[in-house]
């Protein structure tokens, strides 16, 4: 068995595709999966599954949700290695201090290589954000609220969903991985 983090995208925000975490829950354990967690209440689930890949899982989980919950919702979803190494190379340690200022945006998809030159989100804040592996990192020492909004300047540029989790929500969920 393996463990899995799903992150559902853009849940429960401002009362727009409202999901119970009970119900996410009840989905998952219908689905065969083992040891479910869910973290908040902005979609975020561990679990544990047999012989599968995050992206088989992704395109399962997106259809459950619409054909037993009628809600539409990108899902992304990163074994507890993907998250720890996630962790491990985190680009700003040295700086960011707060985690609930730093930022890991999960991409669905790395870009094509002359997209993300052409599109490079650095120059949005090129002393506080940095391209990963599936993720873009974004260290936000003056709060999310006042930083550059990344997630949608990606979604638009580079063609690929993207979910936003603070360090502290990654550190839980790779903790329960």
């Amino acid at each position: 068995m393996s463990g899995y983090a799903a992150l559902l995208r853009g849940v429960n925000v401002s009362g727009h595709r409202k999901i119970a975490m009970a119900d996410l829950r009840e989905l998952l354990t219908g689905l065969g999966f083992a040891d479910v967690r869910t973290l908040l209440q902005s979609g975020n689930a561990t679990f544990s599954a047999d012989g599968t890949d995050a992206a088989a899982l992704e395109g399962l989980l997106e259809a459950t949700l619409l054909e037993r919950l009628d809600l539409t919702t990108r899902v992304l979803v990163r074994t507890g290695d993907d998250l720890r190494s996630v962790m491990a190379v985190h680009p700003f340690a040295a700086k960011a201090d707060n985690g609930s200022k730093m930022v890991a945006l999960f991409l669905s998809e790395d870009p094509a290589p002359e997209v993300a030159a052409e599109h490079d989100p650095r120059v949005l804040d090129p002393e506080n954000i940095a391209v990963g592996d599936r993720v873009v990192y974004q260290w936000c020492p003056d709060g999310i609220s006042n930083a550059p909004v990344l997630g949608p300047w990606l979604e638009r540029r580079w063609k690929v969903a993207v979910t936003g989790r603070n360090w502290n929500t990654v550190g839980k969920l790779a903790a329960l991985l």
